[in-house]
């Protein structure tokens, strides 16, 4: 049983909150010196951890909530607040800002061999952000076929994703710092919208048990 409304919704949040465009010229950053060959091995081996990141929540992550008492509707509110900073962010241009930190300290600290694991994977890709956003999208798949087809939009997030950081040298000329920053700004006012829509969930949620 498939509800298509609610499967693009999740694709939708999962590729604003990940963010490919804007990854790919930092990924660039963090990779300068290594061959193409080497590029796709740090994609690949990054978007691997990140998903499996995203899939432990995914299936878990209301478990976990359970277990320390936050009910589903107040970790909808806190979440959707929490996308709704990283989309004010996105569109007053703090995020790439602080991305870019995070991808230099991590150079400095850990070089080259271990950029796959940290700062690509965490935090880049699986941060707090899109965490919250998959625990988020879990609470409206609670069946077992439905959590599957979740994983699956995940899987196709991070599928995106890994094709960004691949062609990131072409993307990166192609959109250029206009286009960026074009794109940054209206992905960041699809998510505020999302995350708005958290916070409606979430207080509907709440006054109701």
């Amino acid at each position: 049983m498939f509800n298509v409304d609610l499967l693009v919704n999740a694709l939708t949040t999962l590729l604003v909150t990940l963010d490919p465009p804007g990854l790919a010229p930092i990924f660039l950053s963090l990779t300068v010196g290594l061959s193409r060959q080497e590029r796709f091995q740090v994609a690949t081996r990054g978007s691997l951890i990140a998903f499996f990141i995203l899939a432990a929540f995914a299936l878990f992550g209301n478990s976990i909530l359970g277990l320390l008492g936050i009910s589903i509707g107040a970790f909808r509110i806190a979440g959707g607040l929490l996308l709704f900073w990283i989309a004010f962010e996105m569109i007053f241009e703090k995020r790439q800002e602080r991305k870019e930190k995070t991808g230099e300290n991590a150079t400095v600290k850990d070089h080259i061999h271990n950029i796959a694991v940290f700062p690509l994977a965490l935090p880049l890709i699986a941060g707090p952000g899109a965490i919250s956003a998959t625990i988020l999208l879990a609470g409206s798949f609670p069946t077992a076929v439905e959590r599957t087809q979740l994983l699956i939009v995940i899987a196709l997030s991070m599928l995106s994703l890994f094709l960004a950081l691949v062609i990131a040298e072409r993307v990166d000329r192609f959109l250029g710092v206009t286009g960026r920053a074009i794109l940054t700004r209206l992905l960041g006012v699809i998510l505020a919208a999302l995350a708005v829509q958290f916070v409606v969930d979430g207080v509907k949620s709440a006054m109701t048990t």
